[in-house]
């Protein structure tokens, strides 16, 4: 089994930052794609950023140029550093890991950004 936990969460006002971090702990496979959903009230869960094990990252459109993802692999985290954030940001965000065909969820992380 797999186990994720988010951290870095909050409110914050129109404009700052935030570093949203994720770790994986279980059965982790060495090739996996990690990254972070988000899903704001009324709305289906979006993509926001992906990155595989080798580092490639993949960006919603919205988010490009403003959010950076990271990850350690050796620690199995992923983070996310999100930067001039704006209203319409505002959701829960969900880390993601993706290997041998499943996906893994974790509970979410509250972000909410006031103008």
């Amino acid at each position: 089994q797999v186990q994720l936990v988010e951290a870095g969460g909050g409110l914050v006002q129109a404009g700052g930052s935030l570093r949203l971090s994720c770790a994986a702990s279980g059965s982790i496979f060495r090739f996996n794609t990690m990254g972070w959903y988000r899903q704001a009230p009324g709305k289906q869960r979006e993509l926001v950023a992906m990155m595989t094990s080798g580092g490639n990252p993949n960006y919603a459109d919205s988010v490009k140029g403003r959010f950076t993802i990271s990850r350690d692999n050796a620690k199995n985290t992923v983070y996310l550093q999100v930067g001039s954030l704006k209203p319409e940001d505002t959701a829960v965000y969900y880390c993601a890991l993706r290997q041998n065909l499943n996906d893994y969820w974790g509970q979410g992380t509250q972000v909410t950004v006031s103008s």
